[in-house]
């Protein structure tokens, strides 16, 4: 729990709300793919371990803990093992007459002793929830303000002795003394317990040993200078606590995978990516911008992978609605150069964007993203490495596509898209391209795959055909609701995809994105879900 509160002050906060039950789920799953919530969430463990991220923080999913997300918040979880999570998901609104009502208390991991009690009302809510009886409906939103009591009852309070709680502290340490000399021992002692306890639960609790997380914090902080300032490379060993200059070379190139060099070099153009296409082209190119969009739902694998090389985090919310919000941080970044495409400017957000700094516009429409990510490097000086990307990109076509027809002989292979209540055939401009442009796969015949984001109907579908399925869900209530019904419709069920068990799931990111690093991903990830192996 973010913000312990006294047990009598939360019950009297909670007491004073009201709750109306949305929706209940049992998932047996080993992943959640990052979505937005739009109104509080409860997760209840029945059995396994896994990792729950909200917006920028990773709990534990386990029996003796329950998790509270706040409506607005990003979740995605994943499991500790190769076994199922098995879970139950409650979705629920505050319902509440005062104006100045108390935020709902409890959020974020919420330590329990486990009973029994708890998994049982969980499966009676689940019952009641989908009976088609008003009654047993009633009874449900009853079961579910007696799941909250029972929580209530059993919150565990941790005792600063608690392994976790003192585990936390040292993690915090870690967080705080990075550039001072840290050892497994002074940290065992700061969680008064043996080394060897504390070096296994370090990893049980957090995915990752203390020492690679001690290195993930330095390294961490050194590309920070390396990009904000004119420091020297011994300087900036020594702030992030390497005493010997060429060891921290050493073991920087060996993480990062370039020499701190050659990373600085590149960091010293101050390069802002306006959106996450523009960012997927400058990576392509080796270039790591100095500002750029980055979201744990919106931009996962960027968020993921380079929220420490990327000093300035620009909102990356999808149709440019808080563009307000991305020029207010550009103007504190103060970039030399802004990067954006030409559509979905608005006049004013253009004016005020040619204000800040140097604009390259990159046509969209009327541009394939081959030629804009030529456009950008020739811009950017980088030409030579746009060649050298794209021909490594096609050599790696010309290897998927031997193996992918090799898989698929001659089966016809169907892109389509999830969204609210609506079912629609090749959603997005790049996944078309690569699928049927770049691998050359089969399209059903007689439909025009370049006409994009086509609604259909499931029986439609029929009509259709395809011996395969790439599927995206969006990941948002509604969506995932249709999903779950068209998953019970018999006439989905039919047909010979499905029957055949050749439906592929495809995330929105990278297969909604139009740029030559999101392309080469998708790719990837073709490979790995068609032919079961590694690109």
């Amino acid at each position: 729990m973010s913000d312990p509160l006294n047990t009598e002050h939360l019950c009297l906060l909670l007491d004073s709300m009201g709750y109306r039950l949305q929706s209940v789920e049992w998932l047996r799953t080993s992943e959640l793919e990052p979505q937005l919530v739009h109104s509080h969430v409860l997760f209840v463990v029945r059995k396994g371990r896994g990792r729950l991220t909200i917006d920028y923080t990773q709990y534990g999913l386990r029996g003796d803990a329950v998790q509270f997300v706040l409506p607005g918040q990003t979740i995605g979880l994943t499991s500790e093992s190769d076994d199922l999570l098995d879970l139950y998901v409650l979705t629920f609104d505050i319902i509440t007459n005062s104006e100045k009502a108390e935020a709902f208390p409890l959020a974020g991991e919420v330590p329990i002793h486990p009973d029994t009690q708890i998994v049982k009302l969980c499966k009676i809510i689940l019952h009641c929830s989908n009976s088609g009886q008003s009654l047993e409906r009633f009874r449900g939103q009853s079961a579910f303000q007696e799941l909250l009591y029972w929580i209530m009852k059993n919150v565990r309070l941790r005792p600063e002795d608690d392994p976790r709680t003192a585990l936390d502290r040292s993690k915090a340490y870690i967080d705080a003394h990075y550039s001072e000399s840290l050892t497994i021992e002074q940290l065992a002692r700061l969680a008064d317990i043996s080394p060897k306890y504390y070096v296994d639960l370090f990893k049980k609790t957090y995915g990752q040993s203390a020492i690679d997380y001690i290195t993930e914090v330095r390294l961490n902080s050194a590309k920070q200078l390396m990009a904000q300032s004119d420091l020297r490379l011994r300087d900036i060993a020594h702030q992030v606590g390497y005493s010997d200059e060429f060891y921290f070379s050493r073991k920087f190139k060996k993480e990062i995978g370039v020499a701190p060099t050659v990373y600085m070099k590149n960091r010293r153009r101050k390069i802002a990516a306006y959106t996450a296409p523009i960012l997927g082209h400058l990576l392509a190119l080796n270039i790591i911008p100095y500002a750029a969009p980055l979201h744990p739902k919106w931009t996962a694998y960027y968020y993921r992978t380079y929220r420490a090389d990327i000093p300035v985090h620009l909102s990356a919310y999808r149709f440019n609605q808080d563009w307000e919000s991305k020029l207010e941080a550009l103007s504190h970044a103060q970039p030399e150069i802004v990067i954006c495409s030409d559509d979905h400017l608005y006049s004013r957000e253009r004016m005020q964007l040619n204000q800040l700094a140097k604009v390259f516009s990159v046509p969209w429409r009327e541009r394939n993203w081959r030629e804009q990510f030529q456009l950008i490097a020739q811009y950017l000086d980088a030409s030579h490495e746009a060649d050298s990307w794209l021909m490594s990109y096609d050599s790696k076509l010309k290897s998927a596509r031997e193996r992918l027809h090799r898989e698929l002989q001659e089966d016809i292979l169907l892109v389509m898209s999830i969204h609210k209540q609506n079912y629609y055939l090749w959603p997005a401009r790049g996944m078309t391209e690569v699928l049927y442009e770049d691998l050359q796969l089969n399209s059903v015949p007689d439909f025009d795959s370049s006409s994009h984001r086509q609604r259909i109907t499931v029986e439609q579908l029929t009509e259709l055909d395809c011996d395969r399925i790439m599927l995206n869900v969006c990941q948002e209530p509604e969506s995932l609701s249709q999903w779950r019904k068209l998953q019970a419709s018999p006439i989905w069920l039919d047909l010979k995809a499905v029957r055949r068990n050749h439906v592929y799931f495809i995330s929105s990111d990278p297969w909604r994105e139009y740029s030559a690093y999101a392309c080469e991903r998708m790719v990837d990830d073709l490979l790995r879900q068609l032919t079961a192996s590694t690109p």
